[in-house]
């Protein structure tokens, strides 16, 4: 007989997190993706070594919440600080069956607004240090595309 193990993203959320020392520890290189379309890039834009040209790197610690990531992208480019700016993130990370890449959204934030995901964190949301993360960042004039969950109704 077989076990499974099923976990909910709120179990997920209450488990501990180990506090990081950032005097202590050393940062991780974040290799983040970034696009103003409002959408990620497509999946196949990873494969077979390639990845998109909007790359910024960011050393940073798994405690890293996404307001905080917000935060440093927005000091990289000023036209995202504007109130309202939408950041959707995701998780980009290889699929262990072959040489593809998969997607994990992860949260979003929304710049001058205290949102939910705001202190999701890197660890929180399963990031291992290789995966790559992907912002698409949705100019306030402009709504954010809708998501799986979302329905315009």
């Amino acid at each position: 007989m077989a076990l499974e193990s099923r976990i909910t993203q709120e179990e997920i959320k209450k488990e501990p997190e180990k506090p990081i020392d950032r005097e202590k520890t050393c940062p991780l290189l974040l290799r983040v993706f970034t696009t103003n379309s409002g959408r990620h890039h497509r999946v196949d834009e990873f494969a077979r070594g390639n990845v998109p040209s909007s790359e910024l790197q960011i050393y940073t610690w798994m405690d890293a919440t996404l307001k905080e990531l917000t935060s440093l992208v927005k000091e990289v480019y000023p036209e995202a600080r504007k109130k309202g700016t939408h950041f959707s993130f995701a998780i980009v990370f290889p699929d262990l069956r072959g040489k593809m890449y998969k997607f994990k959204d992860i949260g979003s934030t929304i710049s001058g607004r205290k949102g939910l995901d705001d202190s999701l964190t890197l660890q929180s949301q399963r990031f291992q240090i290789g995966d790559y993360l992907d912002i698409a960042i949705t100019p306030p004039n402009r709504a954010p595309p809708l998501g799986p969950r979302m329905r315009p109704f």
